[in-house]
């Protein structure tokens, strides 16, 4: 972890989220990911079938990782970064439903 930059707070690493985010394709998966996490959530409260929870972490990050491995060619932030990664997921996410990242 010696060579990782280091963040003293989640304003710092969003803007180095946010470039490693610069494929659109990757955050378009992203967003697919993100968007399916949310019904899938919505869905097992709503419905309590909590083994539906065991499939969260697939649905987002397997789109997350495809777009890295195969659009963004780098390693996602989650394995560094594993709670500002996801942070900064769904700020990133609230920032393309707003227009300030685009699709």
């Amino acid at each position: 972890m010696d060579n990782l930059q280091r963040f003293n707070s989640f304003e710092q690493f969003y803007p180095y989220y946010l470039g490693e985010h610069s494929n659109p394709a990757c955050r378009r998966l992203h967003f697919v990911g993100t968007t399916l996490v949310i019904a899938l959530l919505a869905y097992t409260i709503g419905s309590g079938k909590w083994l539906l929870l065991l499939a969260v972490p697939f649905a987002g990050y397997g789109f997350a990782w495809v777009g890295h491995f195969f659009f963004e060619k780098n390693r996602p932030a989650t394995f560094s970064y594993p709670l500002y990664s996801l942070l900064g997921d769904f700020a990133m996410y609230r920032d393309m439903l707003l227009g300030k990242v685009s699709f």
